[in-house]
């Protein structure tokens, strides 16, 4: 059951608002006028606090997260949307450089194809993350550039309709990335996200993309295999090594054979040790620039490659090692940093950070130092007792 705000919690967050709030958007060229018509109605909302701890690419597995992410039923619309705006894609591709199966997946997974464009109010979502939600500067930024899309008549309030974190429309995106990357492909004069029509919002995932460098014709990643012995500190975003310098490590493609040349690449682990090893290359990281989670772009990614006829990971997945809570990871946070292995904060996330500081402590153990988080990893430092 949602919690419900209490009349002494719904007069703090006015108080913020009219005190607060509104100050600081005023020095930023938002107009007192237009400031008070939009925050009129706006309403605290716990849920989406609620939402914000429960972001299913943070708190489960990467091997459930991909069952939900890259269903089989999802490949099927991809392809079935593919087909059904080819002419649309087609465009896309020549005028961005993007290739249609990457916008489908985003696509995809942002809305279900259109289907799931969220039915928040996105000024009270917000303002609900501006005042009381982690990363609290960065929402009241995106509130900001929300009040500058209504100020400049992008849109009307009543539109402004979106997820728990304020994206809106077919591909899901924040008032700042509207305000920079929207696009009107269609030439009606108008970026409408918003409207059932896809192709607007289509474009401007291409132009997202595009402006943060995909390179087209190279891929995001691909599954590899690592040789007996292997170093897995070596393992994460942190290493980038040449395709020749990962081959003299013994590193294979999945399916055999020397690996492509694109570029530099990483390697990514992130079922730990015992499950799929990715490569992943310069595109991957656009992908992270469009949602910072790992799980996100290699469920972008890996939905691309299935609707483009590719095949799944072969490598299996530690089914038995569940994820731990995210109190669980708070307190081995906070056990890490007792033993000398800073984890930069205590969040309950299982970030780069923390992954850094899991990776030094399982190295220095005699760990295989994979950087995943486990209950048994967890049991170690608490039968160390804070003791080093």
């Amino acid at each position: 059951m949602n919690a419900q705000p209490t009349d002494g919690t719904t007069q703090a967050f006015r108080t913020w608002i009219d005190q607060v709030l509104k100050p600081r958007a005023m020095s930023r060229m938002i107009n007192a006028a237009r400031f008070e018509a939009a925050m009129a109605q706006v309403e605290f909302l716990p849920e989406v606090l609620e939402r914000q701890d429960q972001q299913k690419e943070f708190v489960i597995p990467i091997w459930e997260y991909l069952d939900i992410v890259v269903s089989e039923e999802r490949i099927r619309n991809g392809r079935q949307a593919l087909r059904r705006h080819r002419d649309l894609f087609i465009t896309l591709e020549k005028r961005f450089g993007v290739e249609p199966e990457i916008i489908a997946a985003i696509w995809g997974i942002e809305s279900g194809y259109g289907v799931n464009r969220g039915a928040f109010n996105v000024l009270s979502a917000l303002a609900t993350l501006a005042w009381r939600g982690r990363r609290a500067t960065f929402f009241e930024d995106e509130l900001i550039s929300a009040l500058r899309l209504l100020q400049a008549r992008h849109v009307t309030p009543d539109r402004m309709v979106g997820s728990w974190a304020g994206a809106m429309g077919h591909g899901q995106f924040l008032p700042s990335s509207l305000l920079n990357f929207a696009v009107d492909v269609d030439g009606d004069g108008r970026a409408d996200i918003w409207g059932d029509k896809p192709d607007d919002a289509l474009a401007s995932i291409a132009n997202y993309l595009e402006k943060h460098q995909w390179r087209q014709g190279q891929p995001w990643g691909y599954e590899v295999i690592l040789p007996e012995g292997f170093d897995h500190s070596l393992t994460s975003l942190d290493y980038a090594l040449s395709a020749a310098d990962w081959h003299d490590l013994g590193v294979r493609v999945s399916a055999g054979g020397r690996l492509p040349d694109y570029g530099s690449g990483s390697i990514l682990l992130p079922g730990g040790a015992h499950g799929a090893a990715l490569m992943v290359l310069r595109n991957f990281n656009v992908l992270l620039r469009y949602n910072r989670s790992e799980a996100y772009a290699i469920g972008v990614g890996h939905l691309a490659d299935r609707i483009g006829g590719g095949r799944a990971f072969s490598a299996n997945w530690p089914l038995d090692d569940t994820l731990l809570s995210r109190d669980e990871v708070s307190e081995l946070q906070v056990r890490l940093s007792e033993n000398g292995y800073d984890t930069q904060g205590v969040d309950g996330l299982r970030g780069p950070n923390t992954n850094r500081a899991v990776r030094q402590f399982q190295a220095d153990e005699g760990l295989i130092a994979d950087g995943f988080i486990t209950h048994a990893l967890l049991t170690r430092l608490r039968q160390m007792n804070g003791k080093r």
